[in-house]
Parts: structure tokens; C-alpha cells; sequence
């Protein structure tokens, strides 16, 4: 399917009221698309996109992990705009804590959010989507979706998970006219590592230097980073109207380097795993 030119596009956007999604809907609002972008608070979303014009908006408040509320919100939006031609999956927080530290009810709150409320929003709109032949799936992940850091074992750890979920998706549909992409970021000027945003342990160990210094950092980025919210938001705008873009689509030069360097150490260790890996094979008689 190609993105539709002969009507404004429906777009449905998670995690829409702060930092890039806030951003792509109000970008995607001011291109007459239509847009449902849910939410844990409408007011705040409202009180966010001032004065854009919000006649093409859907706000919906829904809690991803609960599959009820996602279907009711996919259905809603349906009704109000018709088809629906992009998801953006783009809800999300950032966690710091060394992977002792971090209990199991944190855990499975990440997972929550990065992994099974992803999971509820596919299952409501893929069979909307085989049905037309059509639409596409952006996953934004992050440069941790490939590469990992101390102190971000359970934010690398959603991010892989959703990796691999994605890869096995764009594999699955691609007979069906579906287009899936992964979005993956570097540091973006947002309130991403900021307290609303970014989790920290109950107690922190003094095991962990490493991770406290990794804290530390981080805390002191906001309004550091290099990469600008906006231009994300219209790179993903421009993944979703031209379809050329592969399916991880990297976005910064931070990320980049990143990038780059996790593919050379992950070539020299295939070759330093190269002569072991040979000898497990069974030597037929």
C-alpha cells in the first residue's frame, strides 16, 4: 500500500504528550492528517499542542497494557476517521538502575509498556490491516535497541525485546501489503532523562560505581543532547510518506556511531568465537 494522496492520512500515535510523539502529532496535525494519539492524560496532551489546530485530533486516555482499552481506542479511531494508515508505537520511559537493582515490579512495568502494550496495539490493528492489503507499523526503539550501556539493562532490555518482535513482524506481513519499521534514536533534546521520565532504583547499590556514574551523567545531559525532536518527528513523517527507508532506521549521528561501533565488536567477537563454534556440530560417522 502506498501512502494514501487522495485523502488526509489516519495516523494512530502512542505516548503522545511529551518529548517526539508530542512532536509528531502536532507536525502531523499541521499537515492535515488525522491523528489519534493516546495518552495516560488528555489534558495534558491538550495543554501541550496550545494553539494547534486540534479539529484532526482523537485524543484517547488509555492504559497500553490493558488489550480492552487499546481495542476500544483502534475501534474508536476507526469510527471517527476511517481507515487507519499508520501506527506509531512510540510510548515509552527510560529506566537507570543496574540490573540487580531493579525489582521485579519494575521490571514487568518496562515490559508493560515497551513490549506487551506494543503487542496489544498490533493485535487490534493487523487484522485491519491484512484486511485492506495495507498500512504500516513504525516501532520506535532506540540506539539501546542495538547496543547497551551499564545501568540501562531494563531499558536495553524492552528495546532488544522489541527488536526482535519487529524483525519477526516486517517478516510476517510483508505478503500482506504491511510495511513495519524500526525507528531508533539517539539522544534527543526531550524530557526523556528528566525525573518525569526516567525511573531510578529504590536503592542503589554501592556495588555499582559504574551505574552511578552512568546516573550521574545522564542527570546532567537535559538540554545537552544533540539530536532535535522535531527533525525526528519529520524523519519519521518521511519513513512513513516515501516508504525507502530500510527497516532500522537509525536517526542521529550519535546513534550512528554507536551503530557502527556495535557492528565491529560484534564481527571481532564472531571471529574470536569462530574456532570454538565449529566443534559442536555432529560429526556424522
Amino acid at each position: 500500500m502506498t501512502y494514501p494522496t487522495t485523502r488526509p492520512a489516519t495516523w494512530l500515535v502512542t505516548g503522545a504528550s511529551r518529548g517526539l510523539g508530542l512532536d509528531l502529532v502536532a507536525q502531523l496535525l499541521r499537515r492535515g492528517d488525522n491523528v489519534a494519539a493516546t495518552t495516560r492524560s488528555v489534558e495534558r496532551l491538550s495543554a501541550a499542542l496550545g494553539d494547534t489546530d486540534t479539529t484532526r485530533l482523537l485524543p484517547l486516555e488509555v492504559d497500553l497494557a490493558d488489550e480492552a482499552q487499546v481495542r476500544t481506542a483502534v475501534a474508536a479511531t476507526r469510527d471517527r476517521f476511517g481507515d487507519l494508515d499508520v501506527v506509531v508505537n512510540n510510548a515509552g520511559y527510560g529506566f537507570l538502575a543496574a540490573v540487580e537493582e531493579v525489582t521485579d515490579a519494575e521490571a514487568r512495568a518496562m515490559f508493560d509498556v515497551q513490549v506487551f502494550g506494543v503487542w496489544n496495539v498490533l493485535r487490534a490493528v493487523l487484522p485491519g490491516f491484512r484486511a485492506r492489503h495495507g498500512g504500516h507499523v513504525v516501532n520506535v526503539s532506540s540506539i539501546l535497541g542495538l547496543t547497551s550501556f551499564p545501568g540501562w539493562g531494563l531499558y536495553c532490555a524492552g528495546k532488544y525485546a522489541l527488536e526482535g518482535l519487529t524483525e519477526s513482524l516486517a517478516a510476517e506481513v510483508a505478503g500482506h501489503g504491511i510495511r513495519v519499521s524500526l525507528i531508533e534514536p539517539g539522544y534527543l533534546r526531550t524530557d526523556f532523562l528528566r525525573s518525569q521520565s526516567l525511573g531510578l532504583p529504590e536503592a542503589a547499590l554501592d556495588a555499582y560505581p559504574a551505574v552511578r556514574e552512568m546516573t550521574e551523567a545522564h542527570q546532567a545531559m537535559p538540554g545537552t543532547q544533540l539530536g532535535d525532536p522535531s527533525r525526528a518527528a519529520a524523519a519519521i513523517i518521511e519513513v512513513a510518506t516515501t516508504g525507502s527507508a530500510p527497516l532500522h532506521q537509525i536517526l542521529g549521528s550519535d546513534s550512528l556511531g554507536f551503530a557502527e561501533a556495535r557492528v565491529r565488536t560484534l564481527s571481532a567477537e564472531i571471529e574470536a568465537a569462530r574456532t570454538l563454534a565449529v566443534t559442536t556440530d555432529i560429526v556424522e560417522d
